[in-house]
């Protein structure tokens, strides 16, 4: 499980904190969205999880203690996070890059052995990125370089999985496919914190979604609690409605255009 407890956070010569008394919990078997406008601290959780932003107040837990007091390694094989923002130093095969999510089982930079090469090849299937093994790393497009860090995170087979925007730059069919994958890894008892702007996509396949805005929580519980008109339109200071999902009977948001 993954946990924030009334955690406060701040960048380096700031004078405010970012995130304020934030708490929210990831257990396993559930998709936990996080969800907020622009500079809401979304991407900062994100961030607090990897120990890159000082924390003024509370803490963060993992699988029932502080992050911190994991060591690298047995941190990065109970979590696997993929950020919003990633480049390789240098080009690699699209496999090898995969596979660096097994470094965390392995000693030093030794051969992948059996097992190590089943999870791979599961975490490319899974991810829909059977077609780009033989490219390398520079010649992606931004869609498909996003499902080949997914890959490489699905390859670690950690037990908690926290994503960072993870449908940028994709089509609407991997977009769905994305988080059709997180259902999949929740129902196998993981725990799966999506940071997202797609509030529909968060309304058809979360469990229970966390609001932010300006660094506090405005909004926690299921969909239907969250996915409120009054609560949205406050807090993206926009006119819009949420209407029903013809398909699946979920909340879904329809933005309005400001009369003229």
């Amino acid at each position: 499980m993954i946990a924030l407890r009334e955690l406060s956070a701040r960048y380096p010569g700031a004078t405010n904190d970012v995130l304020r008394q934030v708490s929210l919990a990831a257990t396993g078997g559930q998709v936990t969205a996080v969800v907020g406008p622009n500079g809401s601290g979304k991407s900062t959780v994100v961030r607090a999880l990897l120990g890159r932003v000082p924390v003024t107040h509370g803490a963060v837990w993992l699988d029932g203690q502080p992050v911190g007091e994991w060591s690298p390694t047995d941190r990065a094989r109970r979590l696997s996070v993929v950020v919003q923002r990633e480049e390789p130093v240098f080009p690699m095969r699209v496999r090898d890059y995969i596979a660096l999510g097994r470094h965390p089982f392995r000693s030093g930079w030794a051969t992948l052995g059996a097992e190590d090469e089943v999870a791979v090849d599961q975490a490319i299937h899974d991810a829909d990125v059977d077609a780009l093994t033989h490219r390398t790393t520079d010649a992606l497009s931004g869609g498909e370089w996003q499902r080949v860090r997914l890959a490489r995170a699905l390859a670690q087979q950690a037990q908690a999985i926290v994503l960072d925007e993870p449908t940028t730059f994709l089509d609407i069919a991997h977009e769905m496919a994305c988080f059709e994958t997180l259902t999949r890894l929740a129902a196998q008892g993981r725990a799966v914190l999506v940071v997202s702007h797609q509030l529909n996509l968060v309304a058809r396949f979360a469990d229970h979604v966390v609001l932010l805005a300006s660094g506090e929580v405005v909004a926690s519980g299921q969909v239907a609690d969250v996915m409120r008109g009054e609560v949205l339109e406050r807090v993206y200071q926009w006119p819009l409605v949420v209407t029903r999902d013809p398909a699946v009977g979920a909340p879904a948001l329809v933005p309005l255009r400001r009369p003229r």
